[in-house]
C-alpha cells in the first residue's frame, strides 16, 4: 500500500511512528475539501463529525478505509459506500466512558448535584445518602466499555450482573432483563445503537426496575423512551444519570430538562485527557497493517 494518500485530522507526528510508505494530510472535509479528495484512500474523519461525514464520501472514489474514532457508527454506517472498510474506535473511549459512568454513579448516589446547589447557596445541607457498596450493579451491553465500567466497579463492594445481546459464559442474554431488572439497584447501558437496542428502555423496562433505582445512560439517546423516561422521573420511583440524550443538543424546552431525579452530562464520555492518546494509538496501528496489508481492527462492515 506504498503511496497511499491517508486523510488525518490530526498532524501525522503525533502518531509518533506512522508508516512511512503512506502519504498524509491533515484535512477537515467540513471545513475544506482539497483537491486530492479523489486520491484518499484511508479516511478518519474529525471526532464527533457525525452524519457530516457522508457530504465529502461521494467524492472519495479511490476510498478502502474509514476509520472513525468514535465506538459507535449509527450516524455514519449509512453513509459508507459500498466497498468500503468501515472501521470503529472500539478502545479508545473505554477508559475515559468508564470514568464516567462511575462518576455519574457515585455523583447520583450521593447527591452530589444538590450539594453544588446548596453551595451555591451558601448553605449546609448534610443528607444521609445511599452507598455504592453492597449494591446490585447491572451493566446492559458487555463489550469493552462495559468491561471497562466493570473493573472500575470492583473495588467498591458491588454485586456486577452482566447483560449482552446473547450469553456466554457468566453475562446473561438480553432477554433475561425482565428477570434480572426487579433485583438491580443500578442499571448502566452501554449498548450500541442497533435497531434491536433503539427504545429498549421503554415504560415496561422501567416499570420493571426496583424502587429507588438509579437508571446510568451512556450509550445512546435514542435507547432510551424518552416520554418513558420522564413520567417514571416524575412518578419518583426511579432515579437516572444520562450522558446522552434524543436529540442532541438538548434544546430548552426538552422535558428533561425540568425532570426530577435527574443528573445530565452533554454527551462527554468519551471527552477526556484520556481519548487522544489511545485515539492516536489505534489509528497508527491501523495505518500500520494497512500499509503491510494485514487485517485491519474492529472493522464494522465492508471488506478489505
Amino acid at each position: 500500500m506504498t503511496d497511499s494518500l491517508v486523510w488525518l485530522p490530526f498532524d501525522p507526528d503525533l502518531l509518533g511512528d506512522p508508516p512511512a510508505g503512506l502519504r498524509y494530510e491533515v484535512v477537515d472535509p467540513t471545513e475544506h475539501v482539497p483537491d486530492s479528495v479523489a486520491e484518499v484512500e484511508f479516511y478518519v474523519p474529525p471526532y464527533q463529525v457525525g452524519p457530516r461525514v457522508g457530504e465529502v464520501l461521494p467524492r472519495m472514489t479511490g476510498l478502502r478505509v474509514v476509520q472513525t474514532m468514535t465506538a459507535g457508527v449509527d450516524n455514519v454506517r449509512a453513509h459508507i459506500p459500498p466497498g468500503v472498510t468501515l472501521c470503529n474506535g472500539r478502545g479508545i473511549h473505554d477508559t475515559s466512558t468508564a470514568e464516567l459512568a462511575l462518576t455519574l454513579i457515585l455523583s447520583s448516589l450521593r447527591g452530589i448535584p444538590d450539594f453544588v446547589r446548596a453551595q451555591d447557596r451558601a448553605s449546609w445541607e448534610p443528607q444521609w445518602r445511599p452507598a455504592l457498596a453492597d449494591r446490585r450493579v447491572l451493566l446492559v451491553g458487555y463489550g469493552a466499555i462495559g468491561e471497562a465500567v466493570e473493573a472500575r466497579l470492583r473495588p467498591f463492594e458491588v454485586e456486577v450482573v452482566r447483560v449482552a445481546r446473547t450469553a456466554r459464559d457468566g453475562v446473561h442474554p438480553i432477554s433475561a432483563l425482565p428477570d434480572l431488572l426487579p433485583v438491580a439497584d443500578v442499571v448502566v447501558l452501554v449498548v450500541p445503537l442497533t435497531d434491536a437496542t433503539r427504545g429498549l428502555v421503554d415504560a415496561d423496562f422501567l416499570a420493571r426496575m426496583k424502587d429507588d433505582a438509579l437508571l446510568v445512560n451512556v450509550a445512546r439517546g435514542a435507547v432510551v423512551d424518552t416520554d418513558a423516561l420522564v413520567a417514571a422521573l416524575a412518578s419518583g420511583r426511579i432515579h437516572a444519570a444520562i450522558d446522552v440524550a434524543e436529540p442532541e443538543p438538548m434544546p430548552a424546552d426538552h422535558p428533561l430538562w425540568r425532570a426530577p431525579n435527574l443528573l445530565v452530562s452533554p454527551h462527554v464520555g468519551g471527552a477526556s485527557s484520556a481519548m487522544w492518546p489511545r485515539a492516536h494509538r489505534l489509528v497508527r496501528d491501523q495505518l500500520h497493517r494497512y500499509a503491510a496489508g494485514e487485517p485491519l481492527a474492529n472493522v464494522m462492515s465492508g471488506e478489505y
